[in-house]
């Protein structure tokens, strides 16, 4: 997977280098969405059962970002940074970080309504701050694909929804300062459903 993510980040990279083939066309927005994760335990702590629970701590979570790209009548380039961070019972507390690259293709369904979809490449930053535990954390790739509707309300602003599925390398351990529990767990994907707003100019 390491490889392929890899192959992704390079692809979205030489997309971004050809930026200036592009209409300037710019623009910055805000996202609100929320993000579920899904994650794979250690040996030790699949005997644990409060950490088959680990997976809901960043469920249905609120996640906001910023992006700012450029775009023409055939697709758009952007760069995002994501944000979320929650907790599951007292038990577990963790915070999510993305850094990404996407490039999507536009599909025209009316005068002003588009349907979008894409690759994404970047970073992931996977933090473990939960109360009683060592903190730890980790920067993985993450590579994915993304889909949506994109509706021009007047030349400088847009509104879209969309959903993005990534598969990350990032991750940490779990270990109790009692020396109760000790492990690690993956991050192995990541899928966000969001809603956004963006200013052209």
């Amino acid at each position: 997977m390491k490889t392929t993510l890899k192959l992704l980040t390079v692809g979205t990279t030489l997309a971004f280098a050809s930026l200036p083939a592009l209409a300037q066309d710019r623009f910055v927005g805000l996202t609100w969405g929320e993000t579920s994760n899904n994650m794979d335990r250690s040996s030790s702590l699949k005997g644990e059962p409060e950490a088959r629970r680990l997976d809901d701590t960043i469920n249905n979570s609120g996640t906001w970002g910023v992006r700012a790209g450029i775009q023409d009548d055939t697709g758009r380039m952007y760069l995002s940074y994501e944000y979320v961070s929650d907790t599951y019972s007292g038990s577990y507390k963790m915070r999510q970080q993305n850094l990404l690259g996407s490039y999507d293709l536009f599909l025209p369904v009316a005068d002003n309504t588009r349907l979008f979809g894409g690759v994404t490449a970047g970073l992931v930053k996977l933090e473990q701050d939960s109360p009683g535990y060592h903190r730890d954390s980790d920067l993985g790739l993450a590579g994915g694909l993304q889909v949506g509707v994109l509706h021009s309300l007047a030349p400088e602003f847009s509104i879209e929804g969309g959903y993005r599925y990534l598969r990350t390398t990032a991750d940490a351990s779990l270990n109790a300062r009692d020396r109760s529990v000790g492990g690690s767990f993956d991050l192995k994907s990541s899928d966000m459903a969001y809603l956004g707003l963006n200013y052209h100019f």
